[in-house]
Parts: C-alpha cells; structure tokens; sequence
C-alpha cells in the first residue's frame, strides 16, 4: 500500500509539473514572446525541445524493438554480437554531431544577431544617437532608467515605444544583478565594473493585448529582497512615447503640492527624504548623488516600491515599515519615525506626482 500511494504522488506531481510548466501570464512569460527577440528565442526552444523530444522516441522504438526482437527464447541460445561494428560507431557519432549542428547554426546566428549593438555607438551631427538608447542601473533593490539622449531619468517603470529597436547599457551600482524582461527577450547581467549592452523590441499588438504592461525582474541572486526587485514595462505606440517624453522634459521645477495636506506633505519631503530621491527627471545630478529611486512622476506608477498596490493606503503602509515589504532596503531607518498625520500628508503629496495631466 504505501508503495501504491509513493507512486500516486510521485504521478501526481509528474502531472502538475506538466499542467503548471505551460502556465504563464502574457506580461511575464517567456513562452509568450512579446517581441523580436523573445520570438528568435522561443524557437530556438522550440527547435531543441523537438530534437530532444525526437531522440527520446527513437531511441524508445529502437529499444523496444531491440526487446521484443531479440529477447533470449531459451537459456541455450546467444544472440548475435555487434560489438566492434564499424557502421553502428559511425551510426551513431554522425547523428549527435548533426543534432548538434542544426541546433548550433541557428543559436550562433542569433547570438550574433541580437549581440549588434552598432546602432547605439553611432553619433548623429549633435553628438547624440538616432537609436533610443537607455541607461539602466541596478540597485538594492530598485531600477533606475535614463534616457540619455532625451535627457531625463525615471525609475522602476521602463517606459518604451513599440515596434523598433530599444538599445540598453546595463550597469549595477552595489552588486551583480541581472536584467530580464521575460516577454521580450532573455536576461543579461548588470555587473558593477563593466557596462553590457543588448537589445530588445517590443511588438505593438502583443502591447496592445496586455494593456501595454509587462514585468521584468532582476533574475541573480541579490540578497534577501531578490525576489522582490521588480519593475514594469510600459510598451506605447512612438507618437504617445515622444509625449511622455516631453512632458518629462517639461518638468524643470518640482511639482507644487495643490492641497493643504500634500503641501505639510512637501515639506516633510524635502526636510527628510530630498537628500536622496529627486523630483525632476533631469539627469544633471552625477550619478554617485543619485542614491534613491527618482520620484518625478511616482503618482503615475503601476506599484508601490515595485510590489505593491499603487494606492494611498499602500504608500503609508510602504512609509511606515518598508523592511516589512523589501528586507534589507536602504530606505529602512533612514528617516525618523513618522505619525499618522504625517504619513498621510506625505502619501498624498507622492501620490500627486504626476507629469502628464
């Protein structure tokens, strides 16, 4: 009986990781690619996953042929010896070494493929590139996005146009992390002492189907919040991504707080947390000085601290104990203790960050 019941659970777990391992949402899945590189790789999956899936039916027929063809009919019979058979050595060298070759031809050609980066070393007559390029810099345990040739900084949520090539540098400013947007393409390492730089495309239909939002992860081992160092992807056509650029540039001042509560909340701001997150989307400030996320338009976000809800409530709740939400942050301690009437002033005026009206 409990032999029985072993391979009842070991048969149930068999078909949940089957059932479970083609589940994925469209926004973080990389067997949904969402885009030119995600679709290049998808099929090189695909393409292993066949010859793999190939060698195991042959191999099965040849060995359940073999089993019923030569099995031993009685204790005095030998059946015939092939060991030393020059075809079948040859046989079976040849075939993995075509295998190989016809996965290895396509993984070489998109490697090389994906690793052109010309594009964004090229300089246009005012020193800048025609290519979109974006600085990303990892941190524990946040993003930080600047756009270098329009001159702004945001972070946390990538904002990028669909249907054309987005260029990256990725850099970590504290440890290894890597930088990985599952729908769009597979990940690379931001590393500390060395800039690495690929590309990505985001395809405007599957945007389109997704409320033009997707998530990226930060997928190396970090630290105790790893698993919590999350951002968003917000995917548009060009024409709304110039938009939302110039209002980002239009932003040369910070946001004045409009009511009572969110102005006692400003200046709570700026007396404990300006030393470290900035309001305008400048990137003028050297990038040692740039210690937290930049706040610019944080009342536009999708998540609070990345993981949250975008709410009031969720804000306050982040405040008050942000060791609750992401251990091991900066921000924990680095600040005094608020009240209740200051954590909800606060709130409010970080929720009325906006840039776009």
């Amino acid at each position: 009986m409990k032999m029985l019941a072993k391979w009842r659970l070991l048969s149930l777990i068999t078909l949940m990781a089957l059932v479970l391992s083609g589940c994925g949402e469209p926004y973080l899945s990389a067997l949904k690619p969402a885009g030119q590189v995600a679709q290049s790789q998808y099929e090189l999956m695909l393409l292993s996953t066949a010859i793999m899936v190939g060698v195991i039916a042959v191999v099965t027929v040849i060995f359940i042929y073999v089993v019923m063809k030569f099995r031993r009919k009685n204790d005095n019979e030998i059946p015939k010896q092939v060991e030393g058979s020059h075809k079948l050595e040859i046989l079976w060298t040849v075939i993995p070494i075509l295998l190989l070759l016809i996965l290895a031809v396509p993984t070489v050609a998109a490697t090389f493929k994906f690793a052109d980066v010309s594009p964004m070393e090229k300089k246009n007559a005012d020193g800048k590139t025609d290519a979109l390029v974006v600085n990303v810099r990892a941190n524990l345990y946040w993003w930080e996005f600047e756009y270098p040739n329009e001159e702004i900084i945001t972070s946390q949520e990538l904002v990028v146009p669909t249907d054309e090539k987005v260029y990256f540098n990725l850099k970590a400013s504290d440890v290894k992390h890597s930088f990985w947007i599952p729908s769009a393409g597979g990940k690379m390492d931001t590393n500390t002492d060395n800039v690495n730089k690929f590309w990505l495309e985001f395809d405007g239909k599957k945007a389109d189907e997704v409320g033009g939002l997707f998530f990226g992860k930060c997928a190396e081992l970090c630290g105790p919040s790893h698993a919590l160092m999350d951002f968003k992807v917000k995917a548009m056509p060009r024409a709304e991504f110039d938009q939302w650029v110039a209002s980002m540039k239009a932003v040369e001042e910070p946001a004045k707080a409009e009511t009572a509560t969110a102005q006692q909340g400003q200046e709570i701001f700026n007396n404990s947390c300006i030393g470290c997150h900035a309001v305008t989307p400048a990137n003028t400030a050297p990038e040692a000085a740039r210690v937290g996320p930049n706040l610019s338009n944080f009342g536009e976000r999708s998540r609070v601290a990345g993981v949250l809800d975008h709410s009031k409530e969720n804000v306050k709740k982040w405040l008050e104990d942000p060791e609750a939400y992401k251990p091991a942050n900066k921000m924990t301690g680095k600040y005094p203790e608020l009240s209740p009437e200051e954590l909800d002033a606060l709130a409010e005026y970080l929720m009325g960050l906006k840039v776009q009206k």
